[in-house]
């Protein structure tokens, strides 16, 4: 069976992303360049994390991760990643509003799930073959996840950057134990890899 991997870039005080996203700032006011600067500006020091977060047989994310319409598709939009999109590959898009699938170049085709993080996931695993899953964000849809015991790696990437506001990482999830597997600090991220050890019994979601 696949493993499903999580990847979250997130700030010293735990945000993945800001508040009041638009189309034109996909992380709201959270400073981008603090966030995932380290995955473009650092001449290789981090290009196996990178190279790690896509390389997946099939990928699921959230509507927000997708893009800022909320509610019913009013209007056409085809994600943040212009017209080939870095998944090359299937991607399920978690949503309460059904959509017809887009196909990207490269190989990316986004595929909307109206009837959970279940349904969403017996989906990936049937096309993801021997190759992992990568639950790829937000925050909220890998707290959903991890509340699920559905993460088998959890990798977060730590920024020296303290945002203030935003959506938390672990927000909502039970209280559960975390297996640090590995660590790499580099000059402007360190690399944590966790093994969620699962729910505790009798544990009920935070806030």
């Amino acid at each position: 069976m696949s493993t499903v991997n999580s990847d979250l870039a997130v700030t010293a005080d735990g945000y993945a992303t800001g508040l009041n996203q638009t189309e034109e700032k996909p992380f709201g006011d959270l400073d981008e360049n603090w966030l995932h600067g380290w995955m473009f500006q650092d001449d290789g020091e981090n290009q196996s994390e990178v190279a790690g977060i896509s390389d997946a047989g099939a990928f699921i994310m959230g509507r927000n991760m997708f893009g800022p319409i909320r509610g019913g598709w009013d209007r056409e939009w085809r994600g943040w990643w212009g017209p080939n999109p870095p998944f090359h590959g299937p991607v399920f898009v978690l949503t309460h509003h059904a959509h017809e699938p887009i196909e990207m170049e490269g190989g990316t085709t986004f595929h909307f799930v109206t009837d959970g993080i279940h349904s969403a996931m017996e989906a990936a695993r049937a096309v993801a073959g021997a190759r992992d899953i990568e639950v790829i964000g937000g925050p909220s849809t890998v707290n959903a996840y991890l509340t699920a015991g559905l993460i088998d790696e959890l990798r977060l990437h730590v920024t020296p950057y303290i945002a203030g506001a935003g959506v938390r990482v672990f927000d909502g999830v039970p209280p559960q134990p975390l297996e640090l597997t590995s660590l790499r600090q580099a000059s402007r991220v360190t690399h944590l890899t966790y093994r969620p050890l699962g729910p505790q019994v009798g544990a009920t979601p935070a806030g």
